[in-house]
C-alpha cells in the first residue's frame, strides 16, 4: 500500500528500529516502492545501510557478551548469541573470498565463519578448537549471504571440552555443517 513520503519515512524508521536486519529490498516490497526510494529515504533520515546497522547492533549488543575472543575477530557478523547455548552470524561473500575463475567461495572462509562462531559461543575466557569435522555440501557464490547457526550440544567440564555443532545456510539451503570439539580453560 502506497503512503505519502512523510508517513512512509516515519513507518520506515519504526520498521528498521524493530528489525535492524531488514534489507532495502524487503523494505521496498513492504512499502511498495523502489529500492532506490528506500535508499533515498534512509539517506534523508540518516539511517545507515544494512551492513553498518548490523555492525552497530553486533558491536553494542554482543561486545560484552562474547568472552572467548574480541568481537572484531569473529569472521562474519554475530546477530544473536546466548553463551554456551546458541549463536548466529552472517557472512557476505565478496570478490576477495572467491576463486576468480568461477566465483565460488573458498572453503576456508566458510570454515573460518563456522569456527569463529564455535569459539564465540563458548562462555569462557579461553576457547580453542581441539578438533573439527566439517562437510561442504553445496558451493557458495560471490554475492551470497551465509547464515551460520551454532548450537552447543555437550559440555564436559571434567575434561574441559565442549561440542558445538554449526550449520551454514544460503537462502535456507544447507551449504556446510560441522562439529567442533572446543577446549575451554574452565575460567
Amino acid at each position: 500500500m502506497k503512503r505519502n513520503k512523510r508517513d512512509r519515512q516515519k513507518n520506515l524508521q519504526v520498521t528498521i528500529k524493530e528489525n535492524p536486519f531488514i534489507t532495502d529490498e524487503e523494505l521496498a516490497e513492504k512499502f511498495s516502492v523502489s529500492v532506490q526510494t528506500i535508499r533515498l529515504d534512509r539517506l534523508e533520515l540518516s539511517i545507515p545501510e544494512l551492513r553498518e546497522r548490523i555492525k552497530h547492533v553486533a558491536a553494542t549488543k554482543f561486545e560484552d557478551e562474547v568472552r572467548s575472543l574480541p568481537i572484531e575477530e569473529v569472521i562474519g557478523e554475530i546477530i544473536d548469541i546466548e553463551l554456551d547455548k546458541t549463536a548466529i552470524s552472517i557472512f557476505d561473500v565478496k570478490p576477495e573470498h572467491v576463486f576468480k575463475r568461477n566465483h565460488i567461495a573458498r572453503g576456508h572462509h566458510l570454515f573460518a565463519q563456522a569456527n569463529s562462531l564455535a569459539v564465540a559461543v563458548i562462555n569462557d575466557e579461553l576457547a580453542l578448537t581441539a578438533k573439527a569435522n566439517i562437510h561442504f555440501i553445496h558451493s557458495v557464490k560471490e554475492g551470497e549471504r551465509v547464515v551460520a547457526k551454532a548450537k552447543v550440544s555437550n559440555i564436559d567440564n571434567e575434561i574441559g571440552r565442549t561440542i558445538v555443532e554449526v550449520q551454514s545456510f544460503v537462502n535456507n539451503q544447507l551449504v556446510c555443517k560441522g562439529e567442533f570439539e572446543m577446549y575451554r580453560s574452565g575460567e
